[in-house]
């Protein structure tokens, strides 16, 4: 996916173009497990969508929910595996950004110049 040890790091404009690319990939998953959030919070508790908007974005920034009380049955169990499944979209997203910026710096360390080999 990205360019090999033996070819030189690509110019800062195509890595802008690189890392607006993985902003977008990470903005797409961040918004559709927001709409699966909200959709399943209106569904299990009947709650507003402000309401349903403000526990999934709690639960997928990390927080936790706001309401955890006076939940049913189907809400404590779609709370609980969305909030496993947030976590995991919070490491993916993290991880999905930093990629190119780890890749580029270990880059930078180890490639090696034509005229170095020679």
């Amino acid at each position: 996916m990205y360019e090999p040890r033996n070819i030189p790091p690509i110019p800062s404009g195509r890595f802008f173009l690189r890392i607006l690319s993985h902003g977008l990939i990470a903005l797409a998953l961040v918004s559709v497990s927001l709409v699966m959030g909200i959709t399943g919070y209106m569904t299990t508790e009947k709650m507003s969508m402000l309401d349903a908007f403000l526990n999934t974005s709690m639960l997928l920034g990390g927080m936790g929910p706001v309401k955890t009380e006076g939940l049913s049955a189907e809400g404590k169990l779609f709370a609980g595996i969305y909030a496993l499944y947030a976590g995991l979209v919070f490491i993916a997203v993290m991880s999905i950004m930093l990629a190119p910026v780890v890749h580029r710096i270990m880059h930078r360390l180890h490639w090696e110049s034509v005229a170095e080999k020679e």
